[in-house]
């Protein structure tokens, strides 16, 4: 699956599953753009891909905050005129009882989990009509699928993000833009790896593969998503999740 001369932007690259969609991308042809709050790890994945002759850019991006977002996409798209593959892959969140949960932290969860991809991908859908084509992956979260006890307004905001997939496909498709979604199970990443022993061996319990997915199962679902294989799906939901999550 040969992504040769397209742009892709991916935020939230600089870890997780972020960064294995990132170098995926490059590996598969692409030249791809890391956006990042963490805009040193960004930079070490820069200096990291030039080793391995990968094409790859970082800027920094603040999801929580609208105007910086977009004015990062009107950078971006300064210089590269567009982008052909949207990667919404940044997220943040934690394990919180939703009474216990503090007013700015349900905002700050829905800003980042919602609010950014939203705002994102408006301010770089224009070119992508004008030239009738792109494709957007937007990596929700089984949580937003189906639950999570203390990630609820996280899940929330995720669910959104699910219904903001189907929506946008359809007003889109007109122009031949494909809209996805990928959402994964437990994965281990350095998010999860801040989680309590305690849930990651209830993870492991009901996970039928007995295994966390690794960021690269991820960015493989991202890759077809994003590649000419998948020109004729739009609007749908995948859970990569081990069979974590069956039905929902």
């Amino acid at each position: 699956m040969r992504l040769d001369g397209q742009t892709a932007l991916v935020t939230g690259g600089a870890s997780g599953i972020g960064k294995a969609t990132v170098l995926t991308l490059a590996r598969s042809g692409a030249s791809v753009i890391c956006a990042d709050v963490n805009e040193q790890g960004a930079a070490e994945l820069v200096r990291e891909a030039a080793a391995a002759d990968l094409t790859i850019e970082a800027v920094g991006i603040d999801l929580a905050d609208p105007q910086s977002t977009r004015r990062t996409a009107a950078a971006v798209l300064a210089r590269r005129g567009r982008v052909d593959i949207l990667v919404n892959g940044a997220g943040w969140g934690g394990i919180q009882p939703y009474m216990d949960t503090p007013a700015e932290v349900m905002d700050r969860l829905i800003a980042i989990n919602l609010g950014g991809p939203v705002h994102l991908t408006q301010a770089l859908l224009p070119p992508m009509i004008a030239a009738s084509r792109g494709k957007i992956i937007n990596i929700a979260s089984d949580a937003g699928r189906v639950g999570s006890s203390g990630e609820t307004v996280y899940a929330a905001a995720k669910g959104g993000i699910i219904a903001f997939t189907k929506s946008l496909a359809r007003e889109v498709a007109r122009y031949a833009i494909n809209v996805n979604c990928v959402c994964p199970g437990p994965t281990d990443t350095p998010m999860l790896a801040t989680r309590a022993e305690k849930l990651r061996d209830a993870f492991l319990k009901a996970i039928p593969f007995h295994r966390f997915a690794k960021p690269e199962e991820i960015a493989d679902a991202i890759l077809f998503f994003a590649s000419g294989r998948a020109t004729y799906i739009t609007g749908q939901i995948l859970s990569v999740s081990g069979g974590l999550t069956f039905a929902g």
